[in-house]
């Protein structure tokens, strides 16, 4: 239950009440709870808070600060402020402490069980000289938040269990200017008129079509010119006067958490700094600024005008019944700042440049279904009867009819016939184009945002890296005397983390072999089965099972993965965030593309290519290699990526609607436990912030997207339905993750960003390998250009092509056995290759050189005639900074000096000397 606590009961609990009429006036009313003093206290008064009496647990909390006069129980506050009502609550800190009562009885159950000769008091009293030290800790760091200008002010939730402590943070409007001119914060110089930002809007505008996907959205932000904040031209900025709205939340919050990550707790030599390392030495629970307020509307006669920014987007963005509108990227900018806001309108422009990929695929998906009847091979297999005696698929097999596979002949034309030759090209093509005309949109944006020039200033090491450094040293940029970690055995220690990498790679290896042994003996169970249904189909139920069991040791392999790869990158002691994210994006990758992607790369070139021949079939631990099945390489391929990529996406999306919920649901089962039966009806706003999850950040989000970009452009010849299915999966990830942002999450940092970072070269590269891999996979895989060259030699409409592809079986197999068979090779009587075979070879070389210079060539002439900067806003930016230069300008002498240069010989005299 959440109670504001009275003197006798603080006094009860041996906590220390101030007045601060010491301070002066100016804070004296309606500051219960507050340490607030200037930024100062006097020494006096900080002395008399750490002072306690000897018995003091652990959990007390030494500085507690009552001035409330009138000895009334103040009111609780309301929204996001501190109980004067005036001053914003920019972030709070939250920690838990055990119940006084319950931990003397466990302290008598040590104490007894010392005098039975029991060893737990040794490890009791650890946890004691911790718990003590996290105490310390946590004092010594308000304590100096209060000396670095910040406002703070203590609430309670207490229960039998345990306390719950709240502290809230607010930055005044002294120390908000100071960090706003050292952090380069942007100021508003002039307004602007909004952009429009949205290409398919302006075009259906101009074709006078309606469009369905726009939507109003209230309280749109303001656009402005900016420069850099400085404050000896305060009054050159708009809304400079106005202290208490001249900053915005996320503004204030970027200032706040700086202010939290360079204070220190302890000694500065052992990097005892920041509450990032607090909250992992278990000293602070929880830290987060918080949410506007209620997302939910109680009321709906509102106008749409005095929504919160937390509603709007929750109405306007997170809702399911949105799914079809524009995202409204400058509100979800405001209110979570830029880095979040990139991520969603790059998930945004992806989804949107699916729709004509979908589109084509699907036409030609379905036009491989019209054309079906004109297969002329497939008419051969259907008709053949009994002409075609196969050689048996395993050791203990018996031979069969080639119609027995008709059905899956027909159906293998739909993943191999012309059209997806086609779909390939257009396929590689369609991702250069998409990400060149990101960058022209990622540059708008980030002009609009104000983050084009954004560059990370000269970054602090992380929390974990100066724990850990074992040295000191001055920074050559800075100057200042930074934690140093030795380059030396920093590269050792890379070089282990990557023969880690490389032995996780060989257990992927490792479980792609046991896959394939899978698959053939399941192969051989359904042949022994005596089913002819089953034994047509045996081959195709083997690859459907094992493509499921293999999805699951892919996600199992995945989840095992990044947590080893997370420690070794905190073990390979990365300087700065950047770094640490770099190396932990590569190795995350490097082993997802090869935990994804080998099982359809071994299907694609390896599976059916060390056959052998009958009496000379290749083996692979005593049992023969695999052939392709009855419909060909490219459906079990079509099989392996649907299986593996919609199955992936559906558990992902599961995931993510579930696993928040039940994270949320038990923090919110564990803070009712707190409150009790006389809980208020409506909790104030950092109560329930802090029944919401943490945001675990963007890392999943976008390899999720990453890995499904690789699938539709890879492997995109043999599954032309796979732009589709993504647009599907998009269209449900994209409100998911607004759900979770606006509902689910507390409220991240607001951080800048001006692009996707290094994941945008990860997509250009997939772009390229996809080019490489379809020409192969059409070359190799496909049975296009055998059909081809078929026609070119012998028969214009595939007469005769499957008696063609098939060779006879040697006559000293013939001898052992009592049969004669066929088998699909290029082979003459003896097992050798045919000339056309080396015809064949040839043309397949020729084609992916043939395409792979086609292709490449029309990609750069593409990154060529599309600028990364698109024209107008290139004057733009120019319009700007001159803008910014007259405002800034020193004296407006200097500006008349300048502009008068011209036609004034004195004027030229003068500047020279001013420069």
């Amino acid at each position: 239950m959440l109670r504001n606590r009275s003197s006798e009961l603080l006094m009860a609990d041996r906590e220390v009440l101030l007045d601060l009429d010491y301070a002066g006036e100016q804070h004296t009313a309606d500051c219960y709870g507050s340490l607030q003093n200037g930024g100062f206290i006097p020494p006096r008064f900080l002395a008399a808070a750490t002072a306690g009496d000897d018995d003091e647990e652990e959990g007390d909390d030494p500085i507690y600060v009552h001035c409330d006069k009138g000895g009334r129980q103040p009111s609780r506050p309301k929204g996001n402020c501190f109980r004067d009502g005036k001053t914003k609550i920019d972030f709070v800190l939250v920690w838990e402490v055990r119940s006084r009562r319950k931990r003397r009885s466990r302290a008598r159950g040590r104490a007894d069980g010392a005098e039975q000769g029991e060893g737990a008091p040794e490890e009791a009293s650890r946890s004691e000289r911790r718990k003590a030290q996290q105490a310390r800790w946590r004092d010594k760091f308000i304590q100096n938040l209060q000396t670095a200008g910040l406002l703070l002010e203590k609430e309670e939730t207490v229960s039998v269990k345990k306390t719950i402590h709240y502290m809230k943070l607010s930055a005044p409007w002294d120390v908000l200017v100071y960090y706003a001119e050292e952090l380069a914060l942007r100021a508003p110089l002039q307004a602007q008129p909004n952009p429009d930002i949205n290409t398919s809007d302006q075009v259906l505008r101009k074709l006078c079509i309606p469009n369905v996907m726009a939507q109003s959205v209230p309280n749109k932000p303001v656009d402005y010119y900016t420069c850099a904040f400085r404050k000896s031209k305060m009054e050159k900025f708009l809304g400079s006067e106005d202290h208490e709205n001249y900053f915005t939340n996320t503004q204030r919050h970027r200032v706040v958490y700086e202010i939290l990550s360079r204070t220190s707790y302890g000694k500065r030599k052992r990097a005892e700094v920041g509450v990032a390392r607090l909250l992992n030495e278990g000293v602070f629970t929880a830290v987060f600024p918080l949410h506007e307020g209620p997302f939910a509307i109680k009321d709906n006669e509102i106008p749409p005008d005095q929504l919160n920014q937390r509603q709007v987007l929750f109405h306007y963005w997170a809702r399911w019944s949105r799914w079809y509108k524009y995202q409204p990227l400058d509100h979800i900018r405001e209110y979570f700042g830029e880095k979040i806001a990139i991520y969603f309108a790059w998930l945004g422009f992806y989804t949107a440049w699916l729709l004509p990929a979908a589109v084509v695929g699907t036409f030609v998906f379905v036009s491989g279904i019209m054309t079906m009847g004109s297969n002329t091979p497939a008419k051969d297999i259907c008709t053949s009867g009994g002409h075609y005696l196969m050689c048996p698929l395993c050791n203990t097999c018996s031979v069969w009819n080639i119609s027995d596979i008709c059905p899956m002949a027909k159906l293998g034309y739909l993943f191999d016939h012309p059209g997806t030759v086609f779909f390939s090209v257009f396929m590689s093509f369609w991702a250069v184009t998409f990400l060149e005309y990101w960058k022209r949109k990622n540059a708008t944006l980030a002009h609009h945002w104000d983050c084009m020039d954004f560059h990370e200033e000269e970054e602090r090491p992380r929390p974990e890296f100066a724990a850990m450094a074992p040295a000191m040293e001055h920074n050559p940029v800075t100057g200042v005397k930074e934690p140093y970690f030795p380059k030396k055995d920093r590269m050792s220690r890379m070089l282990t983390g990557s023969m880690v990498i490389v032995i996780m790679l060989c257990v992927v290896m490792i479980f792609l072999v046991t896959v394939i042994m899978y698959r053939g003996i399941v192969s051989v169970m359904m042949f022994h089965t005596g089913s002819s249904m089953l034994r047509t189909q045996a081959g195709n139920i083997a690859n459907i099972s094992s493509s499921m069991v293999n999805l699951a040791l892919i996600l199992l392999m995945g989840q095992v993965y990044t947590a080893l790869a997370e420690r070794l990158t905190k073990w390979e002691m990365h300087r700065t965030q950047t770094q640490y994210e770099d190396a932990f994006t590569f190795k995350v990758f490097i082993f997802q593309f090869v935990n994804f992607y080998s099982s359809p790369f071994y299907v694609a070139f390896f599976k059916g290519r060390f056959v052998g021949y009958p009496g000379h079939y290749g083996t692979l631990f005593g049992m023969r290699n695999e052939d392709c099945g009855p419909g060909g390489c490219l459906i079990e391929l079509a099989e392996q990526l649907f299986i593996i990529m919609v199955g992936k996406q559906l558990i992902n999306n599961v995931q993510e609607f579930v696993i928040p919920k039940v994270k949320a649901w038990k923090q919110r089962r564990d803070m009712a436990a707190v409150r009790g039966t006389q809980a208020p009806q409506e909790p104030p706003r950092w109560e329930e912030d802090y029944e919401l999850i943490e945001c675990e950040g963007l890392f999943e989000e976008y390899l999720e997207i990453v890995l499904q970009f690789g699938f539709i452009t890879i492997f995109v010849a043999a599954f032309p339905l796979a732009p589709l299915f993504a647009l599907l999966n998009n269209w449900a990830e994209v409100r998911l993750d607004a759900h979770k942002f606006v509902c689910e999450y507390r409220r991240p940092v607001a951080e800048r960003a001006q692009n996707i970072g290094v994941w945008f070269y990860i997509l250009d590269v997939l772009s390229h390998v996809s080019v490489i891999v379809n020409a192969f996979l059409i070359a190799f895989t496909s049975d296009f250009l055998p059909r081809l060259l078929y026609q070119y030699k012998f028969h214009q409409d595939l007469t005769g092509y499957v008696n063609f592809t098939l060779a006879y079986s040697p006559p000293d197999y013939n001898y052992a056995n009592h049969t004669m068979c066929r088998y699909k090779a290029f082979r003459d009587s003896n097992g050798t290759y045919t000339l056309f075979y080396w015809e064949l070879l040839a043309v397949r070389l020729g084609f992916i050189i043939a395409f792979e210079h086609v292709v490449f060539f029309v990609l750069r002439a593409i990154d060529w005639m599309v600028p990364d900067v698109p024209g107008s806003l290139e004057l733009k930016i120019k319009r700007e900074r001159y803008l910014a230069k007259q405002a800034l300008a020193d004296n407006q002498e200097a500006l008349l000096v300048s502009r008068g240069s011209a036609t004034s010989p004195a004027s030229n005299t003068s500047a020279g000397i001013m420069s």
